[in-house]
């Protein structure tokens, strides 16, 4: 398993990131821990199934964030 793709996950949350290197199953992991988070996948924004079927020698840097939410005062 040492062999195993592994990618670059920034999660973002109220008091900054951490950055991680992750397989896809960890990252997917990660990913289902934080269904509201934005998933950010080679800096386009994607859905949890298109990372599960991404080519992950291909991903690149994969970003979870905040939703953003957004109002008139």
């Amino acid at each position: 398993m040492d062999n195993e793709i592994r990618t670059t996950v920034e999660i973002a949350d109220a008091s900054g990131h951490a950055a991680q290197e992750l397989t896809k199953a960890e990252t997917m992991d990660v990913v289902n821990q934080n269904p509201n988070a934005w998933i950010f996948a080679g800096n386009r924004l994607v859905k949890p199934a298109e990372l599960e079927q991404a080519n992950w020698g291909d991903v690149g840097t994969v970003r979870l964030m905040p939703p953003l939410v957004g109002g008139l005062n």
